[in-house]
């Protein structure tokens, strides 16, 4: 008697109806319509889920979709994927037998295809128990690039043998999984194809397998490139078998891995698994295709897509049975459902996420549409106290590139928004719009914008009261156009018959220009204010020294003295300064200085400011048009003072004199 774990039943040899039956189901002809191809040697052999005291509890299956194939449909479909209660019937299978077998009567069993990938659970179906083998598409439409993994499990003490396939370009990887060699005709058949690359050449490849149940119930074996057959050796009851391979160039290609029920079997259907190990580390092999019987039906079944208004599938919907009679869409979170319709059969539409059907084949179609709000991007320069729209300003939000303004439809999330850089201007990232559905979001990315204001002044050096030229200039890289006021400020003494402002618009490569020319009389500086933003800059100018007098004298004893008078400064304000010179002690020495006449005001001698030898005791004091200096000892004396008048510069120089 078999272990129970091998999960088969005794059983006579194939009947001739059955016979026929699985050379259409697996017959070479019918394998290559599936786009996966069969071999001359046999047909696929059927996959398998044990529900209980089985070595793998969970199959598992490997698509792969590169960024090239994304979107591209995939096709997944599975042929008796149900339970099919009249497959195995009374210790004897019935004609069509696929390899469904329950333990104990009146026990529940059911199977869960789960597809999974990067996004999480992309569709999942549970399948319970009927009396026909039917096939269903469980997943059509198209994924995104990355990997996916399809696992099966089944609940219950037996096995559900289906078969898998998806469409080209795409293929079910696995390196670990169980197959249902059922088959007593001499006709080997096809469990999965292994690529050998160049690169494992002098690695070791093994191939292992489980629960064969020794060498009369079936022979298995590896057909290497150029037919070479490599016989592997069969397992023993709940026990598992190990060939290694050292791979040598002549290997290199794809390996198929075959197995051949024995006609000294004595079981209906054998449960097997095989693995695949580079090293000591699993690598996939390819499985799966099928193509269904001829006659195949497909009464009873229940179709279900769920897609968006367009109709693609929607990614990670799927479906839920309410009692016997009535479906409803499962909808990834914040989708709304829009409508359902009964495409084939017969039913009732109780909501657009209600359809209560009628039994027979059915085909049920849910729209929803995805959670969807808004995200508004505009910028603004800042310029001063203005906030002045940017258009046509490049930015980056959902791997997306647009122009502001824009108004992008976007899912419920939050969203960053990367701004491009604008010469002439700095910006702080803004923070990520956020998006919610039915709403519209808002970002607003500012850009501070960099403007300078110079003032040049040519000549810059002048006598008094010349005429120099003041340029004002306010410049920017930003590209765009902005508004500006430039005016000049002119300090007194300083005059011009020309407008000290202009306005206009200035940007990247076009400044703005204020030119004015200016009459100078006395030192001092300008200033240019740029409007609005209230930036300034200043332009100094020089006025040379408008005249000066000297005078010296001979004193008792042969001493000498002298005296030398120098004006700076323009009109109304110029500066004094007389510097007196003696080699002798004198007393009572008097200072010449005339102060001018003429004007519309009177003259006006501002306060003396003194300097010379710390022991002399000059006390110096203001008497008309002479300053008295009470004691001098040898040594130099500087007095200054501001002479108030608005004579010209060349009026306001008198001849000094010195007496005592």
């Amino acid at each position: 008697m078999p272990n129970v774990f091998s999960r088969r039943r005794p059983a006579p040899r194939l009947s001739a109806a059955l016979g026929v039956l699985t050379a259409l189901l697996l017959s070479p002809v019918a394998v290559a319509q599936t786009g996966e191809g069969g071999s001359a040697v046999g047909g696929l052999l059927p996959l398998v889920s044990v529900g209980e005291k089985w070595i793998q509890d969970v199959e598992s299956y490997t698509v792969r979709v590169s960024p090239q194939d994304a979107g591209k449909p995939l096709g997944l479909e599975i042929y008796s994927p149900t339970f099919n209660l009249a497959d195995y019937v009374d210790g004897r299978r019935a004609a069509g037998y696929f390899g469904d077998e329950l333990y104990k009567k009146n026990e529940a069993f059911d199977t869960t295809f789960t597809l999974v990938g990067p996004d999480g659970t992309v569709a999942e179906r549970r399948y319970g128990q009927n009396r026909e083998h039917t096939w269903d598409s469980l997943f059509a439409g198209g994924l995104s690039a990355g990997t996916y993994t399809l696992r099966v499990n089944s609940r219950g003490d037996g096995k559900n043998a289906y078969a898998l396939r998806v469409a080209s370009p795409f293929a079910l990887e696995t390196s670990d999984f169980t197959v249902n060699a059922r088959s007593n005709t001499p006709e080997p058949l096809l469990a999965a194809r292994l690529n050998v690359t160049p690169d494992w050449v002098g690695k070791t490849v093994s191939v292992l397998n489980y629960d064969i149940d020794g060498s009369q119930e079936a022979e298995t074996f590896v057909l290497q490139p150029g037919d070479k057959r490599a016989n592997l050796t069969p397992s023993d009851n709940g026990k598992t078998a190990v060939d290694r391979f050292t791979i040598t160039p002549e290997m290199v290609g794809e390996w198929q891995i075959f197995i051949r029920v024995l006609p000294t079997t004595r079981q209906y259907s054998n449960a097997v698994r095989y693995s695949f190990r580079l090293g000591d580390q699993p690598v996939t092999a390819r499985v799966g295709g099928f193509n269904p019987p001829a006659g195949a039906k497909i009464d009873n079944q229940l179709l279900v897509d769920v897609v968006d208004p367009q109709g693609r599938p929607i990614p990670g919907a799927s479906y839920t049975l309410v009692g016997t009679s009535a479906v409803r869409p499962q909808l990834p979170p914040g989708y709304v459902p829009l409508s359902s319709t009964i495409v084939q059969g017969t039913g009732n539409i109780v909501s657009p996420s209600e359809v209560r059907y009628q039994p027979g084949f059915t085909k049920v179609r849910f729209v929803a549409r995805a959670p969807e709000g808004q995200l508004t991007v505009d910028a603004v320069a800042l310029y001063g106290d203005q906030r002045i729209p940017l258009t046509g300003v490049p930015f980056e939000v959902a791997g997306r590139t647009l122009n502001t303004p824009a108004s992008v439809p976007l899912l419920p999330g939050d969203y960053p928004v990367k701004p491009t850089p604008i010469p002439g201007a700095t910006f702080t990232p803004p923070l990520p719009g956020r998006v919610a559905d039915g709403t519209a979001g808002k970002v607003t990315i500012e850009y501070r914008v960099l403007t300078d204001v110079t003032l040049i002044t040519a000549p810059d050096i002048l006598n008094a009261c010349d005429v120099t030229q003041l340029t004002a200039s306010a410049r920017t890289d930003f590209p765009y156009r902005l508004p500006g006021r430039l005016a000049l400020n002119l300090p007194t003494g300083w005059t011009s018959d020309y407008p000290l402002e202009t306005s206009g618009e200035f940007s990247g490569g076009q400044p703005l220009r204020l030119k004015v020319p200016v009459r100078v009389c006395r030192s001092d500086t300008a200033e240019a204010v740029l409007s609005p933003i209230g930036l300034r800059t200043t332009g100094a100018a020089r006025v040379q020294n408008p005249g000066g007098a000297n005078v010296t004298r001979s004193v008792q004893g042969g001493a000498r003295a002298s005296l030398n008078k120098s004006v700076e400064g323009g009109v109304q304000n110029y500066q004094v300064r007389l510097v007196f010179t003696v080699d002798s002690t004198l007393e009572n020495v008097r200072l010449i200085d005339p102060l001018p006449t003429g004007g519309s005001t009177p003259v006006v001698r501002g306060p003396l400011q003194f300097q010379g030898p710390s022991l002399a005791n000059v006390q110096p004091r203001v008497d008309g048009n002479a300053i008295l200096l009470s004691r001098v000892i040898p040594g130099t004396y500087t007095l200054t003072y501001t002479l108030f008048s608005d004579l010209p510069a060349d009026r306001v120089v008198t001849a000094p004199d010195l007496g005592w």
